[in-house]
C-alpha cells in the first residue's frame, strides 16, 4: 500500500525523519497545553490488524478469545493514559483500485496454496513468515472494539483518506498505521504501528516536513511526487519512461542506493528544479507526458487533498451541484485541467466531506439540475419533485419536527440518525445557506424537507455503515456491489465447497430483501439492477469480471414486511417478524419451532449448522459432533487454557472446515443487520463460539472415533446440551431428506454428492450443494460467459 518503494528509501536514505516518541509524554503535553481538551489517535485497523494478531496459532481458523484478550489489552494501555482512540475501517473498495484488489487477491491465493502444500507435507502449522489473517477478522475486529466501548467506523471511501481527515480534528496526536501515503497527506504526524511498544508506549514518528527538507519539495509538492512514483491508483508502468528520463538527467546518482532509491531522488529533483521553474507559466499536462491518462493522473493527485485543501500545481474552481438524475443527489468540486475547451475534463473532488453524500430523493422520471452558488451569502430553493403523486407518497417535515418522524419515534438508532445528519448538515433539500462559523459546511437551515420511505431506509443503513453497526449492507443498497476477500480454502482439494458458493442462497435472499420491487418494500439506488456485482475469491475464478448475482425470492409467513417495519418500528411482534425473516434467509421457515426451543443463545448457532449441513452433503456426523462438542466446551475455557491448547497434528481438511464455519458467522453477522438484528450479536461472535485450535481438537479426536462423552470433556451437564442441540440439526436434514451418515461408513473412495456432481473449476455449472433446494443460481452458475469475450453471466 501506498506509495511503491518509499518505505525502503526512508529507511535507506532519509533515516533521520524517524524519531522515536512516547504517546504518553505527547498526551501530557497536549493536556497541559490544551486544558480539557482529550488528545487523540486515529488508528487505520487495517494496517493494523497483523500487529493486534499476537496468537500463536492462527491456520486452523483464528485463536478468537485470545485475539479479543490482545485487543482489550490495546484499548486499556491507551485508557489508562487518557488517548481517545478513533479506529476506522475500509468500507468499501473504489472502482479506481479494483485492478490492485484483485491483484492482491491473486497474491494471496498463491500464498494459500503454499500454506496447504506445507501443512499436508509436514503436518503443522507454518512459521510466521507464512502468517495468513483468519477469515473474517477485520469484520470481527471492529465488532470487538465496539463491545469493548470504541468508536470504529467503517469508511464511505477510501479507508486512509478518512484516517488522514480524522487526523486534522483538534486534539490528534497523530495517525496510527502503517502506510506510507500517510507522509504524503497533509494531516497530523504519521505514527508506525510496527514499531509501537505497548508496555512503553514509544513508537517511531515519521516526519513529512524533514522529508520534503531531504527532497527539496515542499510539503504541497508530495501529492505529485506519489503519483509520478506510483501508488494504489496511478499503475506502475504509467510513468515509467519518464522515470528513466529523471534518472538518466539526475547527476547526484547515490551509489550505496538502489535503483528505486535513485529513481525516487531523480523524481523528486525534477519537480523542484524543473516543473516548478515553468509553474504558472505552463499548464502542470504541457510539462508531463500525461496523454490518455491525463483524467486519472489529476484525480490521483486530488486523492491526496483532504477537506479545504488545495493543490498549487493547477487551478480549482468551486462548484456545488445538485443532480437529481436516477434519484441521486451529489455536490462536488470540481478541477479545471486545460483550457481548450474541446478536451477539457472535470475531475471530482471532494472539497468537503459531505459533498460525498449520494441519495435517492423521489422516483419522478423527469429530472432535473439544478447548480446551487457556492457564495456564503446566497441562498438558493430547489424544487425536489412537481408531481403531486409523488409527493403524496412522502412525508413532509419541517425541521423541528425531524427527530418526531412518527416510525422514528420510539427507535433510538434512527433518532440518533437524524441528529449525525443534522449535525453535517446533510439535507437533500430544502433552503440551505452556508454557514459563515463552520466554513465548508452546509448547516441545517432547512424549513421543509421532503422525505420517502426510501430515503429513510438508505440513510439508517448509511448511518449504521459508518458506525460500523453493519456488514455490506449499505454496499448492496447504494452499489449494488460486494466483495469478499480469500479464504484458507485448498484449491487442489474441493471436497469442502468454497464458502462462496455455500453461503450464495442466503446473500440471495437478503438480495431480494434489500433490492426488491417497491411493493416489496425494498430501497436502495441499486434496486433497479435486479443483480449484485460479487468479487469473491474461489478457486478457477481469474477475477476479470465480477459475478452477477440474482436476489432468490423467499418464503416468509405472513409476507416479507417491508425494511421500513423491520428497520424503523419497535412494534409489538415486530422482533419475532425479524427472527421470521431470518429463518427465511436460511431457507429456515419450516424449522421454527425447533429453533425456538433451543436455549436463546445457541440459536444462532443452530441456524448456522442445519443450513450448513444442509447445503454440503459432504459434512458427517463427525463434523458436527466436532463443531457443536468446541462450542459448548468453549465457554467453561479460559483465554489461558486455550492457549496452552496442543495439537497432534494439523489436519488440511479440519482447517478448510474452520474457515468455513467462520465465514458463516459473518454471513450471520450480514444476515442479522439486513433483518433488523433479531438476534443478539454477542450470541454469534466467534470469541463466543469458536476457537480454531479447539476444534482442531475435537475434529481429530471424532475422527479417531472417540465417544460423545469423552467430546466434551466428561461433562454431564452439556451432554443434555449436547443431544438437543444435534437433534435439532439432524432433524432439520431429515426434513430435507439429508442423512447425516458417519465418515466410517463411507469408505476410503467416497467423497459425497458435492464431489460427486462436480466440484472442480471446470465443472461449476451444475451447481454446489443439494439439488432441488429451489436455487436457480445452480442451473447457470457462477463462471459462465454470456459472450466469448467472458462477461459474466448474472446467477
Amino acid at each position: 500500500m501506498g506509495v511503491r518503494g518509499l518505505q525502503g528509501f526512508v529507511g535507506s536514505t532519509c533515516p533521520h525523519i524517524c524519531t522515536v516518541v512516547n504517546l504518553r509524554d505527547l498526551a501530557e503535553c497536549h493536556r497541559s497545553k490544551h486544558p480539557g481538551s482529550s488528545p487523540t489517535v486515529v488508528v487505520d485497523a487495517m494496517c493494523c490488524i497483523r500487529y493486534w494478531y499476537t496468537p500463536e496459532s492462527w491456520v486452523c481458523g483464528g485463536q478468537w478469545r485470545e485475539y479479543f484478550s490482545a485487543l482489550r489489552d490495546f484499548v486499556r494501555v491507551f485508557t489508562e493514559v487518557g488517548i481517545k482512540l478513533v479506529f476506522v475501517f475500509d468500507g468499501m473498495v473504489e472502482q479506481d483500485k479494483r485492478d490492485e484488489w484483485v491483484k492482491r487477491r491473486h497474491k494471496n491465493s498463491r500464498e494459500i496454496s503454499r500454506i496447504f502444500h506445507y501443512i499436508k507435507s509436514h503436518g503443522e502449522q507454518p512459521g510466521r513468515h507464512m502468517f495468513f489473517i483468519p477469515p473474517g477478522l477485520a469484520v470481527f475486529t471492529r465488532l470487538a472494539l465496539k463491545a469493548l466501548g470504541q468508536e470504529a467506523h467503517c469508511s464511505l471511501q477510501e479507508a486512509d483518506y478518512e484516517v488522514a481527515s480524522h487526523g486534522l480534528q483538534d486534539g490528534c496526536l497523530g495517525v496510527l498505521g502503517e502506510d506510507t501515503d500517510y507522509l504524503i497527506y497533509n494531516t497530523s504526524p504519521y505514527l508506525s504501528i510496527q514499531d509501537l511498544c505497548l508496555d512503553t508506549l514509544d513508537t517511531v514518528m515519521l516526519c513529512r516536513e524533514k522529508l520534503c527538507e531531504s527532497l527539496h519539495l515542499r510539503v504541497a509538492d508530495l501529492p505529485l511526487l506519489a503519483c509520478l512514483l506510483g501508488n494504489d491508483i496511478i499503475p506502475q508502468g504509467m510513468f515509467e519512461s519518464f522515470r528513466y528520463k529523471c534518472l538518466s538527467a539526475y547527476t547526484a546518482v547515490k551509489e550505496n542506493l538502489d535503483k528505486r532509491g535513485n529513481v525516487i531522488l531523480a523524481v523528486a529533483d525534477h519537480i523542484a528544479k524543473v516543473l516548478r521553474l515553468h509553474q504558472g507559466e505552463k499548464k502542470l499536462e504541457e510539462m508531463l507526458p500525461l496523454g490518455p491518462n491525463k483524467a486519472l493522473f489529476y484525480k490521483g493527485v486530488t486523492s491526496y487533498l483532504l477537506p479545504g485543501q488545495k493543490s498549487p500545481w493547477f487551478v480549482q474552481k468551486s462548484k456545488a451541484v445538485i443532480t437529481l438524475d436516477k434519484q441521486i443527489l451529489s455536490m462536488s468540486s470540481d478541477v479545471s485541467m486545460c483550457s481548450d475547451p474541446e478536451s477539457q475534463q472535470e475531475v471530482p473532488m471532494d472539497v468537503d466531506p459531505e459533498f460525498k453524500l449520494e441519495a435517492p430523493l423521489c422516483t419522478n422520471p423527469e429530472i432535473k439540475q439544478v447548480t446551487m452558488s457556492s457564495e456564503p451569502e446566497i441562498e438558493q430553493q430547489v424544487t425536489l419533485c412537481s408531481n403531486p403523486e409523488i409527493k403524496q407518497e412522502v412525508t413532509m417535515v419541517s425541521d423541528p419536527e425531524i427527530l418526531k418522524l412518527a416510525d422514528l419515534e420510539a427507535a433510538s438508532r434512527p433518532a440518533l440518525l437524524w441528529r449525525h445528519f443534522s449535525n453535517e448538515g446533510l439535507y437533500c433539500a430544502g433552503v440551505a445557506k452556508r454557514s459563515k462559523s463552520v466554513p465548508g459546511m452546509w448547516p441545517c437551515l432547512v424549513q421543509q424537507l421532503f422525505v420517502s420511505k426510501e430515503v429513510i431506509c438508505l440513510y439508517v443503513a448509511r448511518a449504521q455503515h459508518v458506525q460500523g453497526e453493519s456488514y455490506l449492507v449499505y454496499n448492496i443498497m447504494s452499489r449494488g456491489e460486494i466483495e469478499c476477500s480469500n479464504t484458507l480454502e485448498d484449491e487442489l482439494d474441493q471436497a469442502l465447497p468454497s464458502q462462496a458458493f455455500v453461503y450464495r442462497p442466503v446473500r440471495q435472499r437478503v438480495y431480494a430483501l434489500l433490492l426488491g420491487d417497491d411493493e416489496d418494500g425494498a430501497c436502495g439506488l441499486a434496486k433497479e439492477t435486479k443483480e449484485v456485482k460479487e468479487w469473491f475469491v474461489y478457486a478457477g475464478n481469474p477475477l476479470k469480471h465480477p459475478d452477477l448475482v440474482r436476489p432468490l425470492p423467499m418464503s416468509v409467513p405472513g409476507g416479507t414486511p417491508s425494511l421500513k417495519a423491520l428497520w424503523l418500528t419497535e412494534e409489538l411482534g415486530v422482533q419475532a417478524r425479524r427472527f421470521d425473516v431470518l429463518l427465511a434467509c436460511f431457507n429456515l421457515s419450516s424449522m421454527r419451532e425447533d429453533v425456538q426451543a433451543v436455549e436463546g443463545p445457541l440459536r444462532a448457532l443452530c441456524c448456522l449448522l442445519i443450513y450448513l449441513f444442509v447445503q454440503v452433503d459432504t459434512l458427517c456426523l463427525e463434523d458436527l459432533q466436532a463443531l457443536i462438542a468446541q462450542a459448548l466446551c468453549l465457554q467453561a475455557k479460559s483465554t489461558a487454557q486455550l492457549a496452552d491448547l496442543q495439537l497432534d497434528h494439523i489436519n488440511p481438511r479440519a482447517v478448510q472446515l474452520g474457515s468455513l464455519f467462520v465465514r458463516g458467522l459473518t454471513t450471520l453477522v450480514f444476515v442479522n443487520s439486513a433483518c433488523g438484528f433479531p438476534l443478539d450479536m454477542s450470541d454469534f461472535m466467534p470469541w463466543n463460539v469458536f476457537d480454531g485450535k479447539l476444534f482442531h481438537q475435537k475434529y481429530l479426536q471424532s475422527e479417531k472415533g472417540h465417544t460423545v462423552e469423552a467430546l466434551l470433556e466428561e461433562n454431564r451437564f452439556l451432554l443434555t446440551q449436547f443431544h438437543s442441540l444435534k437433534s435439532v440439526v439432524v432433524k432439520a436434514c431429515l426434513r430435507e431428506n439429508r442423512h447425516i451418515g458417519s465418515r466410517q461408513y463411507w469408505g476410503s473412495h467416497h467423497t459425497g454428492w458435492w464431489s460427486r456432481q462436480g466440484s472442480g473449476s471446470q465443472q461449476m455449472s451444475s451447481g454446489y450443494g443439494r439439488p432441488g433446494r429451489g436455487q436457480p443460481w445452480r442451473d447457470q452458475g457462477p463462471g459462465k460467459s454470456q459472450h466469448p469475450q467472458g462477461t459474466r453471466r448474472a446467477c
